[in-house]
């Protein structure tokens, strides 16, 4: 027993005398892989790592300076000055009736080599004229409205000429909110300005009608700089890829812009080049849902007959909601018998449709159910 003893204390001061051994190769090896040291640094030794950081950040700056520099050089050949020229008849208490002619400046971007370019909708709504003007080009262009959708304030314009520099297009469903953007555009006139932001937030909704509650949904804000003038222009990430279009600003802030998100803007390009207009329904509502009956009731006194649905507000002149028969007040419940609720559901069944396509509604129009058929 004692000499079982003896060696069970020799093996745990073998193991203890291990562990020492251990440990100080580890700390030896710590201390030379990270620079551990039991003094504190020098005034010398703290300045030098200061001027490192100093570098650190000029490289940073550098780089910022060097992407922005690139993409205004590789894509503002293909933002372009949009000038316009607009008839109103004035009735001038001595002249009687007069032709007055109004100018107008904005900006836009060319998508493709066949000389479409990408704008807002009130930029050329209702002009008699519209010149586009390309950098390091002097003459002109004759610019022609191919369409334009004043419910998400995009038109495209088209030019005739050769070797046209052309932007390339992103996609804005990437984009992340803090994310660096450059605007470039021609605010008050001066042509090719360029302003760097930031992203300031994703999904807003932008107040275009005030009279019928109509807005733009999904839009982007951004802190760049947009200024009257600058509308049509690209919104462009450091890779130089357009990921929205500049439409607007509050005029009563600061560092408050606006610019559809340039996937939105694709879709409705593509529409506008294929069939001159977008397709619609041609109406303006909204879902019926709780807080929507809360605030009918509230405001109407009356009772909705149903809870959910798409609530008529307005129905547009000639559009095929019109010609169908639909009004205000009405209530659609079914799309080609199936229940819908929401207005993308109903932005989907007319997509499906097509242009040229029909669409089966069924309506509420008080307490009677109705049945019509709406042509696309």
């Amino acid at each position: 027993m004692p000499g079982k003893r003896f060696s069970g204390h020799r093996e745990l001061v073998t193991i203890l005398i291990a562990c020492a051994i251990i440990g100080l190769v580890a700390g030896w090896w710590v201390d030379q892989r990270w620079g551990a040291r039991s003094s504190p640094p020098t005034p010398e030794e703290i300045k030098a790592e200061e001027q490192r950081d100093s570098r650190d950040d000029l490289d940073v700056l550098a780089d910022l300076e060097t992407a922005a520099v690139r993409v205004v050089e590789e894509v503002g050949p293909a933002v372009v000055k949009i000038a316009t020229t607009e008839k109103a008849i004035i009735d001038h208490f001595f002249a009687g009736r007069i032709v007055q002619e109004r100018e107008g400046i904005g900006s836009g971007v060319v998508m493709d080599e066949d000389g479409h370019i990408l704008t807002n909708n009130h930029v050329v709504a209702g002009a008699s004229e519209i010149r586009i003007f390309l950098p390091r080009r002097t003459d002109p262009y004759r610019g022609t409205v191919v369409g334009a959708d004043p419910f998400t304030d995009l038109a495209v314009v088209r030019i005739s000429g050769k070797d046209l520099p052309v932007a390339a297009l992103g996609d804005s469903d990437k984009l992340r909110v803090g994310q660096l953007v450059i605007a470039i555009g021609n605010p008050y006139g001066f042509d090719n300005s360029v302003t760097l932001g930031l992203v300031s937030a994703l999904g807003r909704g932008l107040l275009i009608d005030p009279d019928y509650d109509l807005q733009i949904e999904g839009v982007i804000q951004t802190d760049a700089s947009i200024n009257p003038g600058n509308s049509g222009g690209p919104l462009l990430d450091l890779t130089g890829r357009v990921v929205g279009i500049n439409t607007a600003i509050i005029p009563s802030a600061q560092g408050i812009g606006f610019a559809i998100p340039i996937n939105t803007a694709r879709k409705i390009a593509a529409e506008l080049i294929a069939h001159g207009k977008v397709l619609r329904l041609g109406i303006l509502g909204g879902a019926i849902d709780e807080v929507f009956i809360a605030r009918y009731e509230r405001e109407t006194g009356a009772k909705l007959p149903v809870k959910t649905g798409i609530y008529l507000v307005e129905v547009v002149d000639a559009g095929p909601a019109a010609e169908a028969g639909l009004q205000p007040g009405d209530i659609i419940t079914k799309i080609n018998d199936r229940e819908i609720s929401t207005m993308e559901e109903l932005v989907s069944a007319v997509r499906k449709a097509g242009h040229g396509g029909e669409l089966s509604i069924t309506i509420l129009r008080g307490e009677n159910e109705l049945g019509v058929t709406a042509h696309l």
